[in-house]
């Protein structure tokens, strides 16, 4: 395992044509990767969530992409609270900074990388990463709580739910569509709809426990929206991690479905997650869309 962050504004892997705006096909491209995987909505959430995976990083030894909207997040003139260095300083773990240099290569030290391996152990060397894999959510949520209390926000893994504490109708998602959807909950919930958004920052590794600990009790059908598309997969990416999860919860009375939006940067206004909601109130809803 090895400290290392590479902050990413996601972009459309080239497919028919050449697009060079934003999706989220990039960034699921390397899930085989074994990067960590945290996800920001807004700029001022990538200004207070990218000091989490660079301190993350460095502590718990696993390689983080930290991502982000290409372009509708990337690009967007905003004004924001800007952090002072001396802060991200005062959470720093130097222990960890220390053992990071030295183990570095140098001939002072030599130390053998990269060796090779036949089939009896690389199995269980290969497994051998999983406890650093383990122990990285708490980490990550460590240093949350640490911005939570210097900044008063309340980031969380899966963050605090949005929306109606009955809903019914959930939709799940990363990314800036986040804050759309804020909107769309905003006006329904005014007009007593049960309606909420569940937001997805740590992407990988994947908790199932917290996932499940901010979707609320009441909720009788969830929407998973994906902005990238798998041809012949049986659904994208993020509806499959949140369909194992409810199975194996033992959530098989949630119905659920999957829906793909923002392709190349195709916009997602109001009205498309109006209409994700609108579908969900159906007895069959649509199971892809």
């Amino acid at each position: 395992a090895a400290s290392m962050c590479i902050d990413v504004s996601a972009r459309t892997v080239a497919t028919q044509s050449l697009n060079i705006f934003g999706d989220h096909s990039d960034v699921y491209a390397c899930r085989q990767t074994g990067f960590a995987m945290l996800c920001e909505t807004n700029p001022q959430e990538v200004m207070d969530l990218s000091p989490v995976a660079h301190l993350a990083t460095i502590e718990g030894k696993v390689p983080f992409i930290n991502f982000f909207d290409g372009f509708r997040t990337s690009h967007e003139i905003q004004k924001i609270e800007k952090w002072d260095y001396a802060d991200l300083k005062e959470m720093c773990n130097m222990d960890a900074v220390a053992a990071f240099r030295a183990h570095a290569l140098n001939p002072e030290h030599p130390a053998m990388r990269g060796s090779h391996e036949n089939g009896d152990v690389f199995f269980q060397h290969r497994e051998a990463c999983n406890t650093a894999y383990n122990e990285l959510p708490a980490i990550v949520e460590k240093y949350m709580a640490k911005v939570n209390e210097k900044l008063g926000t309340n980031y969380d893994l899966f963050n605090p739910y949005y929306g109606a504490e009955d809903a019914e109708r959930v939709i799940v998602a990363m990314g800036s569509v986040n804050d759309v959807a804020e909107e769309v909950i905003d006006y329904l919930t005014a007009k007593g709809e049960k309606v909420g958004l569940v937001k997805v920052r740590l992407y990988r590794p994947w908790v199932s426990e917290a996932f499940l600990k901010v979707l609320p009790k009441t909720v009788k059908k969830v929407a998973v929206l994906d902005r990238t598309k798998e041809p012949g997969a049986l659904g994208d990416p993020l509806y499959l991690d949140v369909a194992t999860t409810l199975r194996e919860a033992g959530l098989d009375t949630i119905v659920l479905t999957g829906g793909r939006y923002g392709l190349g940067s195709k916009d997602t206004p109001p009205s498309s997650l109006f209409a994700v909601y609108k579908e969900l109130e159906k007895d069959a809803p649509k199971s892809r869309f």
